[in-house]
């Protein structure tokens, strides 16, 4: 007769195979394990940098990661097969691909039907980690309302209020509508924590005048308000708001004008649809002289070392009640 600790692997590995998820052997000996795991989503690989850069990058985020105690789960979609954690290979491949698919919730039936390759986004890989059994995620910005038309709403928003995880960013994409994403975001009930933080960061600026939810300064103290938060009932994830570091920052004075003078261009050129982010990031590059790059990877990074540490605060809390 078997005992319900392998029941429930059994179970675990059935609905991995059903759902086309091939965990990586050392992501999934650190979940057995409940050792740390972040998860990293891969649309900065794909659509974020050219190659050789965007290799460059993963491999520096899951260096991040594991010398801040944790294990790095890249996701993404190779041949239709769902991967949470890649090998150094399976990165080489993804960051090749002549034509990646830009994958979220929507799409990933469809990918895992048709064979498809590609990087998912923060949605699709929130649901991906959280059936894999990962409760924390790094990534740069995650999207929200757009600029030009309040209407084009990412699916980041639905999926952070139905989706319980950790969410690590530098706030917004820079090139949305900020407050009109932060109604959204209370609308979903969605708590906005300020790490070491009071304002709402800007992407590529520190803050944006904007109060958080609440402020925390500790990875301990993160463990804490998100285990308080999932055992009162709430179903949502948390968005961990983790400013740029500060040499590393554009001012809003500096930012600001060009990313109107973009959005702009792109209402007047009729630019819209998926072609939209590249051509307003493409923008914003070109007027800053390549310096908002340089910020992107600075934040990219720094988030992978917090969520890091956050996981590896969150297993000791856990340890802590067993």
């Amino acid at each position: 007769m078997r005992s319900k600790g392998e029941w429930v692997v059994l179970e675990y590995n059935a609905v991995m195979r059903a759902n086309s998820i091939l965990v990586d052997a050392g992501v999934k000996r650190a979940l057995s394990r409940s050792a740390p795991v972040v998860a990293l989503e891969s649309t900065v690989i794909t659509h974020g940098l050219p190659a050789p850069q965007n290799l460059g990058l993963a491999r520096r985020m899951e260096a991040e990661v594991r010398a801040a105690g944790a294990v790095p789960a890249t996701i993404a979609l190779l041949d239709g097969a769902i991967r949470v954690g890649l090998s150094q290979a399976d990165l080489e491949r993804l960051a090749k691909l002549s034509a990646p698919m830009k994958l979220g919730r929507r799409e990933l039936a469809a990918a895992v039907t048709k064979g498809w390759s590609g990087g998912t986004t923060v949605a699709a890989t929130m649901q991906i980690a959280s059936a894999a059994g990962i409760r924390i995620l790094a990534t740069g910005g995650i999207g929200g309302v757009h600029r030009e038309d309040p209407t084009d709403v990412s699916g980041d928003l639905p999926a952070l209020a139905e989706i319980p995880m950790l969410v690590v960013s530098a706030g917004i994409k820079a090139i949305l509508d900020l407050p009109a994403t932060l109604e959204k975001l209370e609308t979903f009930s969605v708590p906005i924590v300020g790490y070491q933080t009071d304002e709402f960061p800007a992407f590529y600026c520190r803050g944006s005048g904007r109060a958080v939810t609440l402020r925390l300064d500790s990875p301990g103290e993160v463990a804490a308000f998100a285990r308080s938060h999932w055992r009162l009932g709430n179903r949502s994830g948390i968005l961990i708001a983790n400013p740029i570091p500060g040499a590393d920052e554009i001012p809003q004075a500096v930012i600001e004008p060009i990313l109107s003078q973009a959005s702009e261009a792109a209402r007047q050129q009729g630019v819209h649809g998926p072609g939209l982010t590249p051509f307003l990031l493409e923008r914003v590059r070109q007027a800053t002289k390549g310096r908002s790059v340089e910020a992107n990877l600075a934040l990219l990074l720094n988030n992978a070392t917090v969520a890091a540490q956050i996981a590896a605060a969150m297993v000791k809390a856990r340890s802590r009640t067993v």
